[in-house]
Parts: structure tokens; sequence; C-alpha cells
């Protein structure tokens, strides 16, 4: 065999390899996550359940779901221990304020504009001027009724949607 027809099999038992490899080693660091668990301790389980650990034995996990809610699970369930600020964020809704010190934002933009003039001084010392959007009032049209201006009216109230007698 030449070395051509084995590069595709050389290359494909590398890639195994390679691949084996890397979850064994995400195994293990999950292995290592479980061992790391002490009473106290917030995690998830893999079905998504945050809880509290009560007991730690050497297969099994007691959690303490809510106030009397007790339950048993297997370790390998355990899918993430969790640091303390993360859980109560997660489950109690408590934020750790990491920037106390921090400027805290205005609720509306008025407090990020500073001038010393009112509001209403401010527009009228503005050099805008007014922009045409090409809408006219009904005081700016001429009152004339023509006989024109009748008949398109008429023709567009004749106008229907297409369906009214069609074949």
């Amino acid at each position: 065999m030449s070395l051509v027809t084995l590069l595709p099999f050389i290359v494909l038992i590398g890639a195994m390899f390679l691949m084996t490899r890397s979850a064994k080693k995400k195994q293990q660091q999950a292995i290592e996550m479980r061992n790391q668990m002490q009473p106290g301790s917030g995690v998830r389980t893999i079905g998504g359940m945050y809880a509290t650990v009560k007991e730690v034995s050497e297969d099994t996990v007691l959690l303490d779901a809510g106030p009397g809610v007790e339950l048993l699970f297997a370790k390998n369930s355990i899918g993430a221990v969790l640091t303390d600020d993360e859980y109560n964020r997660i489950v109690h809704g408590i934020e750790h304020d990491l920037k106390s010190d921090a400027d805290v934002v205005p609720d509306d933009a008025s407090s990020l504009t500073e001038t010393d003039e009112p509001a209403a001084d401010a527009a009228a010392a503005s050099d805008d001027k007014s922009v045409d959007l090409g809408k006219k009032d009904v005081a700016d049209e001429p009152a004339d009724d023509s006989p024109a201006d009748e008949a398109k009216t008429d023709a567009q109230s004749k106008k229907t949607d297409g369906d009214s007698q069609a074949k």
C-alpha cells in the first residue's frame, strides 16, 4: 500500500483520538466539580432545577429545593455548582452590586442636557426654521368647489376592490 492510500485512515484515527481526548477532559472536569460540592452550595441539576446542597454522600446528593422539600439526586445529575453570587442572582433575584460608586443613569434625558436657559427661551432663541413637510391645512386650500373636483370625487367613490361582478 502506498502512503496516499493510508493518509485518509491516519487522519481519521488522529481526529478520533483528539475527540475522545477532549471528551475525557470535559468528563474529568465535571467529576472534579461534583466532588467540590459541599453542604450549603447552590447547584443546578441537568434538568434545570436550582437547589441548595444539604448532604453529599459517595453517589447521591440530598438537595433542599424549598421550605420542607428535600430531594435525593444521583451525584452525576448535578449539571453545575454555582457560586453564591450567581445562585442568589438566579434564585432570589439579588444583584450583587459590583459598582456601588458608579453614576446613576437618569430615567429621562432632561438631566443630560445642561442648559442655563428655560425650555421656552431655548426654543425662541434657536435659529431653526420650521420644516415644510408638504402637508396643507384645510384653511390654506381655496374654498371654491369646481365641477372638476366633484367629478374626481365621484370617480373615486365608484372604484371598488375588484370582486364585485368579475367573471
